[in-house]
């Protein structure tokens, strides 16, 4: 049997992605934060157009699954009235940037990202998957995030740190963008088709010097569900949040903001008491991870999230359970791994789904009776 597919790319709004549902369509904010209509109308559009839910992606975005090719592009428009969508395909498929998702109005987060929107359009067009975090907040919170150019703090000020270098550019703030685009220059001079993000050409080529001088701050503690200093903190299982039961939490006044852990900000609202999103810190769903599996990807040979939610809490650490060796859920390790192949399960205990497994053909029941 073949191996999955690697697209090298992710789904965008004009440039989805074909499921085993339907078309994936990806929703890029801008700062991290839909305002209420906007989040309405995705709601409705989730309901009209897609499977009636929205997908919270470990980009901070949101998806829209299960369009129908001739839906494509009566959402497209629909997203283009709710001022979702760019009018130059090219620059909405290069917004692809974390952020911080407390910032404050008029704060350093918010210039920076906006400074960084502006910039866009001048930059070398990136590989598809090339992101950026503007992590500016009091200690970095998106340290294991996607992201390949990043802006931090550090003790004395602010860096432009490239991933996977532990040290960064002492940058001001009026020096930052000019700096990043001098590294993306940089970077696009170097990158080949094998290595098309920042950490791959890290391996095979020094920064100038002077950009990797200072760390940045210790990171935080990734943010638990809960009341928080602006609204509800809110997770959501998998990353999956039901249209109709977030609909109804929303006012035209409440804004959204969306994080890269499954987490989501409802500024000024309280905490639901009834319903399926998470509320309560250390949920061992929220340590989790798992695609949508068969059959709703093509790619995935077992289903993954009934089975990753019956293991929830039994094992120590985190889970990922893969449909197939990807690992479009988790990138990173974890403490157990479970990826799909040929209709059972193989093992990579402290690893990734891309990794040598330790055991082979494991069948739901076996790892259900937790013989592993």
């Amino acid at each position: 049997m073949s191996g999955p597919v690697v697209k090298g790319w992710c789904p965008g709004a004009y440039r989805p992605m074909m499921s085993g549902d339907g078309l994936v369509v990806r929703v890029r904010p801008r700062l991290a934060r839909f305002t209420g209509a906007q989040v309405l109308g995705l709601c409705a559009l989730a309901q009209r157009h897609g499977s009636g839910v929205l997908d919270l992606t470990n980009r901070a975005n949101i998806q829209i699954r299960g369009v129908a090719e001739a839906d494509h592009e009566p959402l497209l428009q629909e997203l283009a009235a709710l001022s979702l969508l760019d009018v130059d395909p090219g620059v909405e498929s290069r917004r692809n940037i974390l952020v911080q998702p407390f910032w404050q109005a008029g704060d350093l987060t918010e210039r920076l990202t906006l400074g960084l929107l502006d910039l866009l359009p001048d930059l070398p067009a990136l590989p598809a998957k090339v992101g950026f975090a503007v992590d500016t907040g009091p200690a970095p919170l998106l340290s294991e995030a996607s992201a390949d150019f990043r802006l931090e703090r550090s003790a004395s000020g602010l860096i432009l740190r490239a991933d996977g270098s532990a040290l960064g550019r002492p940058v001001t703030e009026a020096e930052a963008l000019p700096a990043l685009a001098e590294m993306a220059r940089w970077f696009d001079a170097r990158r080949s088709p094998d290595h098309r993000r920042m950490a791959q050409v890290l391996e095979n080529h020094a920064l100038p010097e002077g950009w990797a001088v200072e760390p940045p701050l210790a990171a935080a503690q990734t943010p638990q569900p809960g009341t928080h200093p602006t609204g509800a903190l809110l997770g959501a299982a998998f990353g999956q949040i039901d249209a109709a039961e977030l609909s109804d939490l929303i006012t035209d006044d409440t804004a959204l903001r969306v994080t890269p852990w499954r987490l989501f900000l409802l500024e000024g609202a309280e905490l639901p008491t009834a319903g399926s999103l998470i509320t309560t810190p250390g949920d061992p769903l929220l340590h989790v991870d798992a695609c949508p599996g068969a059959p709703l990807c093509p790619q995935a040979t077992v289903e993954t999230r009934e089975l990753a939610r019956a293991l929830a809490g039994t094992r120590t650490g985190s889970l990922h359970v893969s449909g197939c060796a990807k690992g479009c859920a988790r990138a990173r390790p974890a403490e157990t791994t479970l990826v799909g192949r040929e209709g059972t399960f193989d093992l990579v205990p402290g690893g990734k789904a891309s990794d040598l497994p330790r055991q082979t053909g494991l069948t739901p029941a076996t790892l259900l009776s937790g013989a592993f």
